[in-house]
């Protein structure tokens, strides 16, 4: 049952109501001349098995219930939906308003039926007025029965279309509630399927519900318009009508009236009067081929003059919902801007009914395959990102944006036409083309010149990505990206990646808990059938499933590895495995006395999971401990931070003893602070001394002070340790005009 359809249970219905049902299935019947005699029959076989089940049932305004699914049906049957649909659409609420089961609806009508309405039940107990999480939740659950079958909601946007239309019935409370849910979710699913009649249905009837006052006085308004402007559109009409028929051009032309809520809308985001809004009204030309299109655009550019910049091709480069016409705005008689839109009957098809113009195309040419695509790259992309998305509010976040595909038409190198939500930047394109490209990508042409990646695409630019084998996303490009797809895969990829380089830390953690245990980890495989079972207890001593996420678990510092270490010598012992001696006493006592475990070897290649902490930057030299915060990982401090003391008083049992490697794999970042005499090219000398001494410069601040005759320099450099550290001091000292060189520590 839909949420704005409350059955009210009747013992008997009036003859008048009886005679609507009645009369409204005829009127569905009639429709149905594209189906076969079987398939009209099963249609009828539904609607009698839905008239029983809703029987003494009545709607809000007083009409029987069936009604509502007959309304819906006939919705579906305009865009010449298939039987199977027709009937769900009909049988739509028998599960949840009478009791009908899917096994007895299998039986009845089959799998496919059945499923369909299943799916549309399922839809049917979604909240949407709830908290977000559940919204999101819901709008999740809507997007993946659409992706997994496109007729479950075409079938549920013909049931919300019809209780819009009736929305009157309903008490006045709910219709904030309900308008605005049609606005936000199903109008902008509506328009994203190309069904731009059900799209312009919905918003005008939610905008009527929403903004009563408005919508009348803006009713009012139109009314006038139409009324001054009659004369000057029956003329154009003419004259068009004459100019084709002069050219030889056979051609039907329809007005076409902008609807209420884009006026509205293009009056508050523009902030223009009803005066201003100057494309009210406009004509669809439908020709008979694609040639003739733009030989009609001709004709027209012959007849009123063309306004420069507002003539769009959309037949060579299709909208991303499929919808192809060729758009033109003349200047037609007493200055008045009219809005032409060419197209072939097929066109309009699309253009009107979208994804459903699929069946539209089967009923009249079985054959034909010219709409199988419309839609199912993006519903596909829904299905790619709930693979990597199991976060419901992750997911809404994702694709709302791709809910209002403003589209930019960019090129491959190879002319391939591509289309991008506009605001897409180069990476949005990289991950559009395939994840690995995303993945790879470290660099961009745009029409033959470098751009950064974050790089805005704009219409006609032709891409070229450049990608790297090594390379792997940066978590900067959440800060930019658009499209959902992007976003997702981002994301999936740095988690992936976190939680394996997470494994790898936890692994040598626990390997060095263990051997300051007198326990070699090498021993303690996990494939011998003697440790298996210690194995198998320590997993439910720690509560995890797998010995992956338990180490996982050490590495992210959810879980302390010396505790660990200490149960399965534990374990061990029970079994009659000893601690080696020999071993425990090597490892075991360090520089650290008061950390019991041994030191941890790093040598930069330890990726997310280890952090060097902002507040001291410590480089290799210094003397270090690791912090294991919770969920964090490892943070790495200078022995004399002040920051890691603090922890240290309060948290001990998380620190854990850490060295550096004897060649580390990179470089690392530490602060100077340069005092120098102000003067012409200082900065420069200063510069120009650190790339010498093979110092890469990251930042460089000069603070916000007006400069004094002694001011401070502020670098962040890159240096491969505390050696190189010093050669570069010395050489920056060295620089006329320099009073002083020093490390900066953290608060200098």
């Amino acid at each position: 049952m839909s949420a704005l359809d409350f059955p009210i249970a009747s013992t008997q219905s009036t003859p008048a109501a009886a005679n609507a049902a009645a009369a409204s299935f005829a009127a569905l019947t009639a429709r149905l001349d594209y189906m076969s005699a079987e398939d009209v029959n099963n249609v009828r076989t539904a609607y009698r098995f839905a008239d029983e089940a809703h029987l003494g049932q009545i709607r809000n305004g007083g009409l029987p219930y069936i009604t509502h699914p007959i309304a819906v049906a006939q919705q579906c049957a305009e865009w010449k939906l298939d039987a199977q649909a027709l009937m769900a659409a009909l049988l739509h609420d028998a599960i949840e308003d009478c009791g009908v089961t899917k096994p007895e609806l299998i039986e009845r009508f089959g799998a496919p039926v059945a499923e369909l309405v299943d799916g549309l039940t399922k839809l049917e107990k979604l909240e949407f007025n709830t908290r977000e999480e559940n919204q999101a939740e819901s709008f999740r659950k809507m997007l993946l029965a659409m992706a997994r079958d496109v007729r479950v909601i075409l079938i549920k946007l013909a049931d919300r279309s019809h209780n819009m239309r009736t929305l009157g019935d309903v008490p006045r409370s709910k219709w904030q509630r309900i308008s605005r849910e049609t606005l936000d979710i199903y109008a902008p699913i509506a328009h994203r399927l190309g069904l731009n009649a059900t799209y312009r249905e919905l918003q005008d009837l939610a905008f009527q519900h929403l903004y009563p006052w408005r919508y009348a006085t803006l009713t009012k308004a139109l009314a006038r318009a139409r009324g001054r402007r009659r004369d000057v559109i029956k003329r154009v009409q003419s004259e068009v009508e004459a100019a084709f028929a002069g050219a030889g051009i056979q051609v039907h032309i329809y007005g076409r009236e902008k609807a209420l809520y884009s006026i509205y809308r293009k009056m508050d985001e523009k902030h223009l009067s009803f005066a201003q809004v100057t494309d009210i009204y406009g004509f669809r030309v439908i020709v008979a081929s694609v040639t003739a299109c733009y030989t009609a655009m001709g004709v027209l550019h012959q007849l009123y003059k063309p306004l420069p910049g507002k003539f769009k091709d959309y037949i060579a480069i299709p909208k991303v919902n499929g919808y192809q016409s060729l758009h033109t705005t003349l200047v037609g008689p007493f200055g008045t801007n009219i809005e032409f839109q060419m197209r072939t009957e097929a066109m309009h098809i699309v253009a009107e009914s979208g994804v459903a113009a699929h069946w539209l195309y089967k009923a009249t040419d079985p054959d034909s395959d010219a709409s199988q695509r419309l839609g199912t790259q993006w519903l596909q992309s829904l299905l790619d990102i709930q693979h990597e998305t199991r976060d419901a509010a992750e997911f809404w976040d994702h694709v709302k944006i791709d809910l209002f595909p403003d589209a930019v038409y960019v090129f491959t190198p190879k002319s391939q036409i591509m289309a991008m939500p506009r605001g897409a930047t180069i990476v949005d394109f990289a991950y559009a083309i395939h994840s690995d490209v995303g993945h790879r990508a470290v660099a961009a042409k745009v029409n033959g010149e470098q751009v950064p990646l974050r790089s805005e695409l704009h219409n006609g630019d032709v891409i070229e990505i450049i990608t790297a084998s090594v390379s792997s996303p940066n978590p900067a490009w959440l800060g930019f990206v658009r499209t959902g797809k992007a976003r997702s895969k981002i994301r999936h990829h740095l988690k992936t990646m976190a939680l394996s380089e997470s494994q790898d830390l936890g692994e040598k953690m626990l390997a060095q808990a263990l051997r300051a245990e007198g326990i070699d980890r090498e021993r303690l495989s996990e494939d011998d059938d003697a440790h298996h079972a210690t194995w198998e207890k320590i997993l439910r001593f720690s509560g995890n499933r797998t010995r992956a996420e338990l180490l996982t678990d050490i590495g992210l510092g959810k879980r302390i590895a010396s505790m660990i270490a200490k149960r399965i010598v534990t374990l061990l012992a029970e079994t009659g495995e000893k601690p080696d001696p020999l071993l425990m006493s090597r490892e075991r006592y360090t520089a650290h006395e008061s950390i019991s475990q041994g030191a941890l070897v790093l040598d930069g290649s330890e990726g997310a999971s280890v952090k060097f902490a902002p507040c001291c930057r410590p480089i290799p030299g210094d003397a270090i401990v690791g912090y294991l915060g919770r969920g964090e990982g490892l943070v790495v401090h200078t022995d004399d931070c002040a920051v890691a003391k603090k922890l240290q008083h309060r948290d001990s049992e998380r620190f854990i003893a850490v060295d550096w490697s004897d060649e580390p794999t990179r470089a690392f970042e530490t602060g100077l602070l340069v005092t120098v005499t102000n003067g012409k090219g200082v900065l420069a000398r200063v510069a120009s001394a650190l790339a010498a001494a093979e110092a890469d410069i990251t930042r460089v601040d000069m603070g916000q002070e007006p400069a004094q005759d002694a001011t401070d320099l502020r670098f962040d450099v890159a240096v491969r340790d505390r050696i190189h550290l010093a050669s570069v001091m010395r050489s920056v000292k060295r620089t006329p005009s320099v009073l002083r060189v020093q490390r900066a520590k953290p608060g200098v």
